[in-house]
């Protein structure tokens, strides 16, 4: 192989490799510490038949951060000030980070967002009541949300986990991330405080999702979970 044919060769690699990236990139959500609420509970915490106020609508259709914020207490500590993301929901959930958890003097579990089963609880104190709360505080499992048409273009379906891939400043891949597939998402990886900062990722950043070295023309690094 000559000089130029050995050119010809790496660039189309190149530009195979970038076209994969670009295909398997998805940009990044950072999940600070928040609440969701339900019905009942908001008619507590902010008076009965209250309805949320949007402050800025998230990229997910339908989901926005309220104006309205609530304490979180636990057995050692607090956080003042945390926001209610809307809309109402038929269970009260409070995603934490697994620093904050160490603050509020609790030890929630690594959960899939409303699988509540033996996680522990928080006080939730708004403007005119307190919820007791006897379970719901988790600290999320990574995840990414995509539509029917975009997991099938990168060969996923609902419940996978894969790994996903980090480049910059601190490399990195980020396991068991759970895949999410529904026609009401957008395209967005999320992750926690912690997470983004070990990382150094911030809102709008991307990451690829990663194939298997096995077959890197047509496997990804998938399992089903369990």
């Amino acid at each position: 192989m000559d000089k130029e044919e050995l050119i010809k060769l790496v660039t189309k690699r190149v530009i195979e490799k970038i076209k994969d990236y670009d295909a398997y990139k998805v940009p990044i959500g950072v999940s600070n510490r928040h609440v969701h609420v339900s019905r009942q509970d908001l008619d507590i915490l902010y008076g009965k038949g209250y309805e949320l106020t949007k402050k800025a609508d998230l990229k997910q259709p339908g989901q926005f951060a309220s104006n309205e914020t609530v304490t979180i207490r636990g057995p050692k500590g607090e956080f003042e000030r945390v926001r209610i993301l809307g809309p109402v929901r038929k269970q009260s959930q409070v995603e934490v980070s697994k620093t904050d958890s160490f603050r509020l003097g609790i030890r929630p579990l690594i959960k899939e967002s409303g699988d509540l089963e033996g996680t522990p609880g928080l006080e939730l104190i708004g403007p005119e009541g307190t919820v007791s709360l006897s379970s719901g505080t988790i600290v999320a499992l990574r995840h990414i949300h995509m539509t029917p048409g975009q997991a099938l273009a990168m060969g996923l379906k609902d419940k996978d986990m894969v790994e996903v891939e980090v480049f910059g400043e601190r490399r990195g891949v980020f396991g068991d991330v759970l895949v999410r597939v529904s026609d009401q998402f957008a395209l967005e990886m999320h992750v926690d405080v912690d997470e983004a900062n070990a990382f150094s990722l911030s809102n709008g950043d991307h990451v690829v999702i990663r194939k298997s070295g096995k077959d890197c023309q047509s496997r990804f690094t998938i399992r089903e979970r369990r």
